[in-house]
């Protein structure tokens, strides 16, 4: 039997992504030392671009559960040497029970998987980062109840975040209004898809009212920051700012996956400010991490 990936959001039906999130909020308010549901069992996490959140929570959510996990870097395997993916794929997944890849193509994910004999799961492509979108939905449900029928503006590059925003749009049954300069909109392959529950706009402030949610990320993502001096151009209106917020529902929260760059796509007063969860969001990598585990390899899907 092939197993169950975790490549995009789309991946999951609504229903399993709501039990995702449900399950989520769940394990965080009742952790229990004896439920080791993974004892024994080896993530093997390959990381070709560094991170914080995504190694701790993959880590510390094995380790919770009993299992353990191994940190492989491009340096530590034949990855980064040239082996052709799809025999490092089976290799590596004939001795561990799942992989978890942080890297920069999209296709090298899809590649691995296709040629795994065990559930991968997408740490972060240059295309989606879906893990994140579990702990904002989760933090969303936990502050705020379900989402559907909301309205969340992204604000900024239509990035690989961005693309995961339009995705839980789609399964979750919520309005996305896009705000990006010209030539930064996101991948029209992702967009075309979403139909109904994405709205396009130039102006970051129209783009905001009477939202629930704002979300921003960093104008130069990892691997661009040769950009950086342009795109700090092309972004100066697109800055989440006290304006933006005002804009925004009363009681509209705002989210960003950090690491932030204060003053520059978020202002320092909001990000610090009483309508920020993004350290609540940043925690909940762990326990959404936890649950998307548990789903993968306990056949909480059968």
């Amino acid at each position: 039997m092939k197993p169950r990936h975790f490549i995009s959001l789309l991946d999951l039906s609504s229903d399993e992504l709501r039990q995702l999130i449900y399950r989520a909020i769940e394990l965080k308010q009742h952790r229990d030392p004896n439920y080791q549901p993974l004892k024994g069992q080896v993530l093997a996490m390959i990381f070709e671009k560094s991170s914080t959140r995504t190694r701790i929570s993959f880590e510390a959510g094995m380790v919770h559960f009993g299992g353990s996990a191994l940190f492989l870097s491009p340096r530590d395997t034949q990855l980064g040497r040239g082996e052709p993916l799809r025999d490092s794929a089976k290799v590596i997944s004939s001795m561990v029970d799942c992989v978890m890849l942080r890297t920069n193509t999209h296709e090298t994910v899809t590649t691995f998987a296709e040629h795994s004999s065990v559930p991968v799961i997408n740490g972060l492509t240059d295309q989606q980062h879906p893990c994140q979108l579990l702990a904002d939905m989760q933090t969303y449900f936990e502050l705020r109840g379900d989402i559907k029928g909301k309205t969340v503006t992204w604000i900024g590059d239509g990035n690989n975040m961005c693309h995961s925003y339009i995705h839980a749009a789609m399964r979750l049954d919520f309005t996305l209004n896009i705000a990006c300069p010209e030539g930064y909109y996101p991948d029209h392959e992702i967009s075309q898809h979403a139909h109904e529950h994405i709205r396009f706009f130039s102006n970051a402030i129209t783009a905001a009212q009477q939202a629930d949610l704002i979300v921003t990320d960093v104008w130069a993502s990892m691997g661009q920051e040769e950009e950086q001096q342009a795109r700090t151009i092309a972004f100066k209106d697109y800055q989440v700012s006290q304006a933006i917020m005002a804009v925004a529902k009363q009681d509209a929260i705002f989210m960003h996956c950090l690491p932030a760059h204060r003053d520059e796509e978020v202002s320092s007063e909001v990000i610090d400010g009483h309508q920020s969860v993004v350290f609540a969001e940043a925690e909940n990598r762990l326990h959404a991490q936890k649950a998307l585990l548990e789903f993968l390899l306990c056949n909480q899907h059968s």
